[in-house]
């Protein structure tokens, strides 16, 4: 298994952040790695997500768990291999909460694969959150 995880603190409100997650057709405005976004229905759980990164090819999404106002999981299989991210909300405080990010890739081969390809896949988590938090300030 490979696993990353990244958090930020914001006193944006987590009713705020919840908005601009479930606003799946809109995240391309805080998350510079995405030039086409689609989502098969209501943003929960069970919901298809097509992703496509600046120049690169499709990535299929699962939405397999959504909690409003605190979490949600997707997932993406590659062969063998299960891409999974956990996007969190953790209520720190009456005015601050910690946004926080994990990937957990598993599966046949990710001990080797998941060195290779998750540090390019999380790269821009630091950016992405610090806009997705800087937005849902406002």
């Amino acid at each position: 298994m490979w696993e990353y995880e990244h958090g930020v603190e914001t006193t944006a409100a987590p009713e705020a952040i919840w908005r601009l997650w479930a606003d799946v057709p809109n995240w391309g405005t805080w998350n510079a790695e995405i030039e086409k976004i689609e989502i098969s229905g209501p943003f929960e759980k069970g919901a298809r997500i097509t992703m496509t990164p600046p120049g690169d090819d499709p990535v299929e999404l699962v939405v397999a768990e959504a909690v409003e106002g605190e979490l949600f999981v997707d997932e993406a299989r590659f062969g063998d291999l299960l891409l999974r991210t956990v996007h969190r909300i953790d209520r720190l405080g009456q005015d601050r909460a910690r946004v926080v990010y994990r990937m957990e890739i598993t599966g046949a081969g990710a001990g080797e694969a998941g060195p290779q390809i998750g540090p390019g896949i999380t790269a821009d988590w630091p950016d992405t959150m610090a806009s997705l938090v800087e937005l849902a300030r406002r």
